[in-house]
């Protein structure tokens, strides 16, 4: 690039720096200036070499390793009755894992290795391979924050940091994720016996769970069931509707570089196209007021999944009030039993049941085919 092409670079960060100071009042008179400066410094060398990279670094936003100063190999500092293990992928790609029991076996996994954890999905306590969504690690609160709630109700949950997030090696690609999304349930399927294993996806991780679940129904071994929260159509829908990009989507030829650099870099993660071809039970759970990703996504991808599956009845929509944004939708009292509802005491495959606690008295199983209506609007309780 010739120095004065990269002189007026400079000089146009500098202004946006300049201009920010003083948003959002001015940000009619800084969105006059990008698009008045973008031709004049945005070659095709440009677009190649910085677009890419740029939109892989803020899809994945792995480098964002929050919370910091956390152990992940000590995960009983941050969550009870819980055990860190790796999982090898393939060469260079190892996977941290944290598997947490149900609450009800809390006091028996005292003192327990990984052996004993491993042993422990054979129990017929349901599984979920939750798999998160951009940016931080296992032990984001928030994350936390549903994993005990899961726990509390039953479940087995294996959280998973995908290749190049948390203490996992490697770098992330959509390929990459998949994979790995693909391994861990084929090691969870393999020791757990007749026990359901749920993909539970979100945000970005929903496009994880369906990649995952389309890779495996075309093996032959649908999953055996997905929850999706806060999913999106397909990440270019996604993308020009990200916050942080909202600004600039009027800039002449952005919205083609955008789509360039995700082409490029082949990150799709097309939920749209992935659920017309699967059957296993679906469940999307989507808070009304999320503006990270909109409802009116989840909304739009429950109706593809219905009208591409077969036996409609698999598929099940529940939005939630206001309250709790694109993250908290496990601070919700009734989404554990938007989870369980499905579960009541209906046989699987070979006439088996499966006890989510013992202490609720209660006996579920991970299928949605009999639940009505499809799709639900839950308002908390007074």
């Amino acid at each position: 690039m010739e120095m004065d092409a990269q002189d007026r670079v400079a000089s146009w960060w500098d202004m946006v720096v300049r201009n920010l100071r003083s948003f959002p009042h001015s940000c009619s008179t800084l969105g006059r200036k990008i698009a008045s400066l973008y031709n004049s410094f945005t070659s095709k060398p440009l677009k190649e070499h910085i677009f890419p990279p740029l939109m892989n670094m803020l899809i994945f936003f792995n480098f964002f390793k929050a919370p910091f100063l956390v152990d992940l190999k000590k995960p009983e500092l941050k969550i009870p009755h819980t055990v860190n293990l790796y999982i090898r992928v393939e060469p260079g790609v190892i996977l941290g894992i944290w598997h947490t029991v149900p609450s009800c076996r809390g006091e028996d996994a005292k003192g327990k290795d990984r052996g004993w954890y491993e042993a422990a999905l054979h129990d017929g306590n349901p599984i979920i391979v939750y798999l998160h969504g951009s940016a931080e690690h296992r032990a984001a609160p928030h994350r936390l924050e549903l994993v005990k709630m899961l726990s509390d109700g039953g479940f087995h949950v294996l959280s998973v940091d995908y290749r190049g997030y948390g203490d996992s090696t490697g770098e992330p690609t959509e390929e990459g994720l998949t994979a790995d999304a693909v391994c861990v349930y084929e090691w969870t399927k393999a020791r757990s016996g007749t026990t359901p294993v749920c993909l539970w996806g979100h945000s970005l991780g929903t496009g994880v769970a369906t990649n995952a679940a389309k890779a495996l129904e075309e093996k032959g071994f649908p999953v055996d069931a997905i929850i999706l929260e806060a999913p999106f159509t397909n990440i270019w829908v996604a993308s020009i509707n990200y916050p942080l990009l909202k600004i600039y989507r009027k800039l002449p030829g952005f919205l083609r570089a955008l789509m360039d650099a995700l082409r490029k870099d082949k990150i799709v993660f097309p939920n749209d196209e992935n659920v017309k071809f699967l059957s296993s039970p679906l469940l999307i759970i989507h808070g009304e007021d999320d503006s990270t990703v909109p409802l009116e996504f989840g909304k739009k991808l429950y109706e593809i999944a219905h009208n591409a599956y077969r036996n409609k009845e698999r598929v099940k929509m529940v939005t939630f009030p206001p309250g709790f944004q694109h993250n908290f939708l496990c601070r919700s009292p009734t989404l554990i039993n938007t989870v369980s509802k499905g579960w009541n005491n209906v046989p699987k495959q070979g006439g088996h049941t499966f006890k989510i606690s013992e202490s609720s008295q209660k006996t579920y199983l991970l299928c949605w085919q009999d639940a009505r209506p499809t799709h639900v609007n839950i308002r908390a309780p007074d």
